[in-house]
C-alpha cells in the first residue's frame, strides 16, 4: 500500500501541489531541502540522470514523503542545525546506512531512525530504492517524551542510530494507517485534529521502538531516578498551575534551595521548573478553550491561566499545537 502512498485514493491527484516527478538535480534538491534538511547528494554513477518521485504531506508537525531519486546515490553532510530526525522506511530496493562499526542495510519493510541534529550520518541508495520517510523535529520528540513519560531522554537515545521494523511489524502497519488517513480524496472538518492524532501516535510509537533498541526503559528512566524534591515539585506545579506559586516558594515547600531545584530539573528532566510550569499552563489553557462556555472570551481564559502577553501566547500556542487559540476555540464550538 505504501507504494502508492500520498496519492488521493492511491490513484488520483497527489496529496501535495507542485511537481511530483523530476529529472533535474537542482529541482530535486530544492524539494529535499524543504521536506528533509540541507545535505549533499552525489550519484553513484558519474553523470547519471535522476528520475525522482517527490510526494509529501503533513501530519501535524511530521512531514511524510514518498520519495526516490530514480538512480543510485550517496547522501552525506546532513545539516544538524535543521534540528530534524529522519525515519527512513524502505518500500523497494535497498539503502545502506552509517550505523555502528558496520553499515546497516534496510530492505522492503525495514526502517532506520537517525537524529541528524545529534549525530552524523550517511547513506547509499541503490537505483531501485523507493522510500516512505518521516521528518520529525527533535523538539517534537522531546515534547512527546516529556508529556507521556515525564522526562526528555538524554543523548544515549538521540545519538543511537537504530534499524527496526520489518514487513509484518506494527510500525509498518502504523505507517500504512497514516498514509491511508491522508489519502482521503475529500478533506473533512477536523483535519487539524487528525493531523495531531497522527503526529502523536507516530512519535509515541517511534519513541518506544527507539528506546527498546537503545536499552532505555522510558517508564523507569530518569523520571523514576529523579530525587523526591523534583517529583514533589512537579506535583505542586501541576496541581497549582493556574495560580502557581513562585519557584522559590516551591523550592521552600520541598525543602531545597531554588538553585538546587533548578539544577535537579535540568539534570533529570532536561528543562527548568519554569519550562515545566509553562507547559502545564499551556495545556490547561487549551483544555479550557475546548470546554469553556461561549460567553468566556479567549482573553479571559488566557488571563485565568496567568498569560498577559496575548501576542506571545499566540506564537507559543501555534508552535506547540499547530494552530491559533482562535482556531481551537472555533473548532470546539463546531463540535459541540
Amino acid at each position: 500500500m505504501l507504494e502508492k502512498a500520498l496519492n488521493r485514493n492511491g490513484s488520483g491527484p497527489p496529496a501535495r501541489t507542485g511537481r511530483t516527478h523530476s529529472t533535474d538535480w537542482d529541482e530535486i534538491q530544492e524539494f529535499c531541502k524543504a521536506v528533509y534538511m540541507p545535505y549533499r547528494v552525489r550519484p553513484l554513477e558519474r553523470l547519471s540522470r535522476p528520475d525522482a518521485t517527490m510526494l509529501s504531506a503533513k501530519a501535524g508537525r511530521v512531514t511524510m514523503t514518498r520519495f526516490s531519486y530514480g538512480t543510485g546515490i550517496h547522501l552525506d553532510q546532513f545539516d544538524p542545525d535543521a534540528g530534524n530526525i529522519l525515519v527512513l522506511n524502505t518500500i523497494r530496493g535497498t539503502l545502506s546506512h552509517k550505523y555502528d562499526s558496520q553499515p546497516a542495510t534496510t530492505r522492503a519493510g525495514e526502517s532506520l531512525v537517525v537524529d541528524c541534529s545529534r549525530t552524523d550520518y550517511w547513506l547509499d541508495g541503490d537505483p531501485e530504492h523507493m522510500q516512505f520517510n518521516l521528518t520529525i523535529p527533535h523538539d517534537l520528540m522531546g515534547e512527546t517524551a516529556e508529556r507521556w513519560f515525564g522526562f526528555i531522554p538524554d543523548d544515549t537515545l538521540w545519538t543511537r542510530r537504530l534499524k527496526f521494523g520489518g514487513p509484518q511489524s506494527p510500525w509498518l502497519r502504523l505507517l500504512e494507517y497514516a498514509a491511508q488517513a491522508v489519502n482521503r480524496p475529500i478533506p473533512i472538518p477536523g483535519d487539524g485534529v487528525l493531523g495531531r492524532h497522527l503526529e502523536e501516535i507516530m512519535c509515541l510509537e517511534l519513541l518506544r521502538e527507539w528506546a527498546v533498541g537503545a536499552g532505555i526503559r522510558l517508564d523507569l528512566g530518569a523520571r523514576a531516578a529523579a530525587p523526591y524534591y523534583v517529583r514533589r515539585a512537579e506535583e505542586i506545579l501541576e496541581a497549582e498551575a493556574r495560580e502557581a506559586p513562585t519557584i522559590g516558594e516551591v523550592a521552600r515547600r520541598v525543602g531545597v534551595s531554588a538553585r538546587t531545584l533548578s539544577g535537579g530539573f535540568r539534570r533529570f528532566r532536561g528543562f527548568t521548573p519554569r519550562d515545566f510550569l509553562a507547559a502545564r499552563r499551556l495545556e490547561g489553557f487549551r483544555a479550557d478553550l475546548e470546554t469553556a462556555s461561549a460567553d468566556r472570551s479567549i482573553g479571559h481564559i488566557a488571563s485565568d491561566w496567568g498569560f498577559v502577553n496575548f501576542g506571545a501566547l499566540a506564537g507559543l500556542y501555534r508552535e506547540r499545537y499547530g494552530e491559533l487559540p482562535s482556531q481551537t476555540r472555533a473548532r470546539a464550538r463546531v463540535i459541540r
